[in-house]
């Protein structure tokens, strides 16, 4: 009987060490998967002869080509905004009737259509440069008037595309809305033909504009126009000032438009922008 518990106790004692012996013959990570733990995810990396480790490296984007042909067709608008500003020498110029080039959205046009002929659209290179006009104030309900151009094909010489645009949204509050035209403005680059309804200290109803640039680190816009500055004279007319390379923040910007039924569109020049005959 006793020689029988002698070698159960043995057997015992056997096993207990060739399961001891299992265990440590496991392989590393074996331990984290039985406690259901995923195995470690680790880059793979290349180690150099002495042992340090090489990292492969991500080349940087190449920065976006320049569009020569459509940089020069805007710094000609911005030029000739200029050369009308200066001429205007902080006078207001007449800005009331149909044919005044002074009025805000007949500036943007003039200084368009005086320098479209020296430019085409790689896609269209026979067709001449048109800028849409407004829509009219039927076509815009619900909306106010004077945020949104006539659609006009590319094929039809229209060479803008809707780059962004700010509709005032009623299911959001206020400060919502404020956000979201301060992100609109912010989108601003050189160039771009800017369009409102707005409602503010200089008036109420459409403006056109020129952008010249968002400087981010002042968080403000820069621009050309004419007659968003203005009053009548004693007969009746109005005068507009013309303004060139104005400033301000872009908490004022969305101010001007952040209101019920209105809203702000920027039209930008395509990229595929040539000189006529090319």
């Amino acid at each position: 009987m006793n020689r029988i518990r002698t070698a159960l106790l043995l057997m015992t004692a056997l096993a207990a060490l060739a399961a001891l012996a299992l265990c440590w013959a496991a392989p590393a990570g074996a331990e984290a998967r039985d406690n259901g733990a995923p195995p470690e995810i680790v880059e793979n990396v290349v180690l150099d002869d002495d042992g340090r480790e090489i990292r492969e490296e991500v080349p940087e984007s190449a920065p976006a080509e320049i569009n020569e042909a459509r940089e020069d067709f805007i710094s000609r608008i911005i030029a000739l905004g200029k050369d009308l500003y200066e001429k205007a020498d902080g006078k207001r110029k007449r800005a009331h009737y149909a044919s005044d080039i002074y009025v805000c959205k007949n500036f943007t046009v003039y200084l368009f259509r005086q320098n479209r002929d020296a430019f085409r659209m790689a896609e269209y290179p026979d067709t001449s440069l048109v800028i849409p006009n407004n829509l009219p104030a039927k076509q815009c309900k619900p909306y106010a008037y004077g945020f949104l151009w006539e659609d006009i094909p590319a094929e039809k010489g229209n060479p803008f595309e809707v780059a962004a645009q700010f509709i005032y949204d009623t299911a959001l509050s206020k400060d919502e809305n404020l956000e979201k035209a301060k992100d609109f403005m912010r989108q601003a680059q050189r160039g771009d033909y800017f369009q409102m309804s707005a409602d503010y200290e200089y008036g109420v109803g459409a403006h056109s504009a020129i952008m010249m640039g968002y400087d981010p680190e002042m968080d403000e816009i820069h621009w050309l126009d004419s007659n968003m500055r203005g009053g009548k004279n004693r007969d009746g007319i109005r005068y507009g000032l013309v303004q060139y390379d104005a400033v301000r923040s872009v908490e004022w910007w969305a101010g001007t438009f952040c209101h019920k039924k209105r809203g702000a569109t920027l039209y930008r020049l395509r990229q595929d922008i040539i000189y006529a005959g090319e």
